[in-house]
């Protein structure tokens, strides 16, 4: 999900019905484009606190369709939290992977398991994708104990950190009367539940907040800040040696790579669906 201050701009993730992995799938896609990574290390200071965190420049590799492809020199794995088991996070480590655990958190999906779990009343708006409802992030005694169950899944299979995304629907009409005070408030709550359960935790776009969150969480995700000229932004992260994951869709790697080096951003060139295919700086 991309959305800014300026106005809503909903990209969000293509519905798959992806494939739980065996414990080895390699070679089940192409990595077009891309320079060797080293993948003998996470790019990441281990835990001296109580969860991983990564360093600025770590490679990554952004999967959440399709059937995960293993073999794809990266550092780091995001990965969907609830189409992916135990067993493919566990082939990532043995390949000395870190893996991020991807899950919505700001909005309601018809074709997630819990589905049902979350009453109509914290249901609002489309987010601009079949089956997806922004939440009411203001219903924390509704959605902390919902958000915790995911969480303590991820914990479960195994996965070293939390993706949460739809973090800034305050910034979108949501169909709440949401505000920058009320998603301070739901982003430090998720990364609260992620701690609490031993794992790091990403802050997904809400570039306006960086600045009140960056110490709250361990590294970023960003999608688009080259196309809309917002990558110095992020720097707050890279000052405080934390990651950012950054992709982008429609510019080629020579218009953003640049840029994303001299930012020590680690950049990625996707397709929507975000299935294996990839290019790197």
């Amino acid at each position: 999900m991309r959305s800014t201050a300026g106005g809503t701009r909903a990209w969000g993730r293509v519905l798959c019905a992806a494939l739980l992995l065996p414990t080895s799938l390699a070679g089940c896609g192409t990595d077009a484009g891309t320079a060797p990574e080293a993948a003998d290390g996470t790019g990441g200071r281990e835990e001296t606190a109580e969860h991983w965190q990564p360093e600025p420049g770590v490679g990554w590799q952004w999967q959440l369709s399709g059937r995960v492809d293993t073999s794809v020199n990266a550092p780091v794995y995001d990965i969907d939290g609830f189409d992916q088991d135990a067993r493919t996070v566990a082939a990532l480590h043995g390949e000395d992977r870190k893996v991020v655990c991807y899950l919505s958190t700001g909005a309601w999906e018809d074709f997630r398991p819990d589905a049902e779990e979350f009453p109509a009343s914290v249901r609002g708006r489309s987010n601009g994708w079949e089956g997806e409802r922004w939440l009411d992030i203001r219903r924390t005694d509704v959605l902390e104990p919902l958000m915790e169950t995911r969480v303590e899944m991820c914990a479960k299979k195994g996965f070293d950190a939390v993706e949460p995304d739809n973090m800034d629907g305050y910034l979108n009409d949501t169909g709440f009367p949401l505000t920058a005070r009320d998603q301070l408030r739901y982003n430090r709550l998720v990364a609260d539940l992620a701690h609490r359960h031993g794992m790091a935790v990403g802050l997904k776009n809400d570039l306006p907040q960086i600045p009140e969150l960056v110490d709250d969480f361990d590294f970023a995700v960003n999608e688009q800040c080259a196309q809309y000229e917002e990558c110095d932004e992020l720097t707050p992260f890279v000052d405080a040696g934390k990651a950012v994951f950054h992709a982008e869709y429609e510019l080629p790697v020579a218009d953003f790579c640049p840029e994303s080096r001299e930012l020590r951003l680690s950049s990625l060139l996707k397709k929507y669906e975000l299935d294996v295919w990839r290019q790197v700086c």
